[in-house]
């Protein structure tokens, strides 16, 4: 059924705002950055500023109110991504791609279509297109994280990140008792990806899972005893900082560490442990010890910046202990927010899954064995994204993504 006349104007307004945080985004970038590529794995990025647009018109205009496109070859370019696989790199140089006059007059036509199309196209393909765009919006913040900062627009004024060593105590271990985990969501339940229904319960044994991320001060120990830096920090004349997104700074201790599934996985081996499981995240961060199911880790309130580091309320990280109002019932910290978490779950379907008729490939082309299921959010995730059925994954050797862990075992009581 078409959206309601004011369903229609709303969500129109959703649309039209996440617009303009893309178009901020993207003028983070000095011009000539534009037909760069920051990640080899990744595609330049003019495509995603025709890639954004081209697929709201592709889903709303012409998928749901059977519009068909004045610009079917653009479409055909902007429309498919890059799953990030280092052994298989793109190969395109900027003159394989129009102008970025040519784009820009693309996006606006786009923007046309889908603004006079929204109110003859179902609910569920309007929300697609808004959350496609709030996911790229975290994608294009850590590709343009890599940039070198002579190719973006650095604020006059870039506030001091906030870091107090100080603050970082003994990652202290919580118990989780035996119980139930419910992952996914039932059919029918409202708007939801492909791989977030097929609700299943499965029975966790009680485990042990540490109260904060493992920070930068815990990994730097096992980066002493050997093991490679992350991504994310780079040693200059014996010093170690962070690479943030406007500036380098001493490396901030208490801050979570942004590392790959692999070196999660290392450091966890390397202290007794293991990473957690995608049902033993959901029993730490979304059950009660009576049994109840929160649909956040801080309960019912809606997002707010003061449960976590989440919906863009900064580009970079902050220390582990910064939200306390954000723990769970169990006193688990910042299980949303502050940098995704990797699970050692791989990346698969639930039982009864159904591919989207509208997008088919979004999950079923990574059910692969190669991908892990990643939870909880990062600074840069919008808040619509950070719900309790929610599934990321990435490459479990991805290195550029806002990721963090934290360990478990199964010494519990």
């Amino acid at each position: 059924m078409p959206v309601a006349e004011l369903t229609a104007s709303k969500l129109l307004s959703h649309i039209q705002a996440v617009r303009m945080q893309s178009d901020r985004l993207f003028e983070v970038l000095k011009p000539h950055a534009i037909y760069e590529r920051p990640i080899a794995e990744r595609h330049r990025v003019i495509f995603y500023i025709g890639h954004l647009d081209g697929f709201d018109a592709i889903k709303i205009a012409r998928q749901g109110a059977g519009k068909e496109s004045p610009d079917a070859a653009l479409d055909a370019l902007f429309q498919a991504g890059i799953d990030p696989d280092s052994a298989h790199l793109p190969s395109d140089t900027p003159a394989d791609w129009p102008s970025l006059e040519q784009v820009r007059t693309y996006v606006r036509r786009c923007r046309k279509r889908v603004d006079e199309a929204i109110d003859q196209c179902p609910e569920d393909i309007v929300l697609m297109a808004l959350e496609h765009r709030q996911m790229h919006l975290e994608t294009l913040a850590y590709m343009f994280h890599n940039f070198d900062y002579k190719l973006k627009n650095i604020p006059d004024e870039i506030a001091q990140p906030e870091s107090d060593s100080r603050s970082c105590p003994s990652n202290e271990w919580r118990d989780i008792p035996a119980g139930e985990a419910i992952l996914g969501r039932k059919h029918g339940s409202g708007f939801g990806w492909d791989n977030e229904f097929g609700q299943v319960r499965r029975p966790v044994p009680a485990f042990r899972i540490q109260k904060y991320k493992v920070s930068n001060r815990e990994y730097l120990r096992f980066v002493e005893a050997g093991a490679a830096m992350p991504h994310f920090w780079m040693c200059r004349n014996g010093k170690l900082f962070y690479r943030g997104m406007f500036q380098e700074i001493p490396l901030p201790l208490d801050w979570p560490v942004y590392v790959t599934e692999q070196q999660a996985e290392s450091y966890a081996k390397w202290l007794g442990a293991s990473i957690p499981a995608e049902e033993q995240f959901h029993r730490a961060a979304y059950c009660t010890p009576s049994g109840d199911i929160r649909e956040y880790p801080w309960g019912e309130d809606v997002p707010a910046w003061r449960y976590g580091n989440f919906d863009f309320k900064r580009w970079d990280p902050e220390s582990v202990t910064a939200t306390p109002d954000g723990d769970s019932a169990f006193g688990v910290s910042q299980l949303t927010g502050n940098g995704w978490e990797w699970t050692s779950t791989t990346f698969g379907p639930f039982p009864g899954f159904r591919s989207l008729p509208t997008y088919p490939g979004y999950s079923a082309n990574f059910f692969d064995g190669e991908h892990n299921v990643l939870k909880g959010g990062s600074p840069r995730t919008a808040a619509r994204l950070l719900r309790s059925s929610f599934r990321n994954w990435f490459r479990r050797d991805y290195p550029y993504v806002y990721a963090t862990f934290r360990c478990v075992d199964g010494r519990a009581g």
